[in-house]
């Protein structure tokens, strides 16, 4: 294992850029464990390839720098003494990176087939790519549908709701249809999902990196965004599935946290690509959803008694009240994270 103990600082490279094929970057916070079935997964399936993994501690100090250094000693190491956030620990991975195509990997995925190999053969065949995503599983192998996504607007996200997308999943306002296309083959989409995203050098440093304005979430969706922009093409590989386990590290912090951090980080989505009015507007209309929303709750919550699904009633409540306060801009801890 290479320890790095200032990320912030661009390094030095003993190679030059283009020396091995891929550079897969993980970022790890309290998730040791997965990093560690992340890692034998990569190993045990991606052959034929010269690739380096380099793996950001955002702070946690949760052993995982011991654990690499035991299990894979090949491993680039980078402790950072403060919790960066997914995008400014990626982005300081990156300085770091001797290849020309990068994988950003959660540490909750792991590999079920060679789904790099048959990433990097599509990164380096599909005509203007800039970016290619994996076909993401459920632990049970059932399809996880958020690995394909539609640039965020007020319609679809007001509308965003599991019942609809179940009733309309080829509708264009989820930009899913790649995901029941038959047969399954490589498709052009507008977003994939940042627990596996690989991109050209030349297409994410002309995109300018991951944006550090997120703290959490959105930071995949801006990048296929500004990546798109750059005049490449993003790009939906169903040949190549991985498991994503899913909030492997946002399921330690608080209840709510992934629920208001994912509203708030979309309106700054808002903010940046569509001006302040528009991120008002979006702030306003989740505020109407989110009563509407309680409103179903509670009247919900006798039926849900006699079938003895309380429980699931109290976590949408708490869920939809958080959200509430959060457009009315009572959440004042999120703060912290602009």
């Amino acid at each position: 294992m290479t320890p790095v103990e200032n990320p912030e600082i661009d390094t030095k490279r003993e190679d030059a850029p283009g020396s091995l094929d891929v550079s897969i970057i993980i970022v790890n916070w309290k998730s040791t464990e997965y990093v560690k079935k992340c890692l034998e997964s990569v190993y045990q399936f991606t052959k034929d390839l010269r690739f380096e993994v380099i793996v950001i501690d955002s702070a946690s100090y949760d052993g995982c720098g011991e654990m690499l250094a035991r299990d894979f000693s090949g491993v680039i190491f980078i402790q950072s003494s403060e919790n960066l956030g997914f995008a400014k620990a990626n982005n300081a991975a990156v300085q770091h990176a001797h290849a020309d195509v990068f994988l950003f990997l959660n540490p909750d995925t792991e590999l079920i087939s060679p789904a790099i190999n048959l990433l990097y053969d599509q990164v380096n065949q599909l005509p203007s790519v800039g970016a290619v995503g994996a076909k993401l599983l459920n632990a049970d192998r059932t399809l996880q549908i958020s690995c394909v996504q539609s640039i965020p607007t007020i319609l679809n996200q007001t509308l965003d709701a599991d019942l609809l997308r179940s009733v309309f999943p080829r509708a264009a306002l989820w930009g899913m249809a790649a995901l029941w296309a038959e047969p399954e083959k490589e498709a052009e989409v507008e977003s994939i999902s940042g627990a596996c995203i690989m991109a050209k050098r030349e297409a994410f440093e002309k995109a300018g990196r991951f944006s550090s304005d997120y703290f959490m979430y959105c930071e995949d969706t801006e990048l296929c965004y500004k990546i798109s922009a750059s005049g490449y093409k993003i790009y939906y590989i169903p040949q190549a599935a991985l498991i994503h386990y899913g909030g492997g590290s946002s399921q330690q912090s608080r209840g709510q946290f992934s629920n208001v951090m994912m509203r708030d980080s979309i309106s700054r989505f808002f903010t940046k690509t569509r001006g302040r009015w528009y991120s008002t507007a979006y702030r306003a209309l989740m505020m109407v959803s989110a009563l509407c929303r309680l409103a179903i709750v509670v009247l919900s919550f006798p039926f849900q008694c006699v079938r003895g699904k309380l429980k699931c009633s109290q976590q949408a409540f708490a869920k939809w009240k958080a959200i509430f306060l959060w457009s009315l801009g009572a959440q004042t801890w999120i703060r912290q994270y602009k």
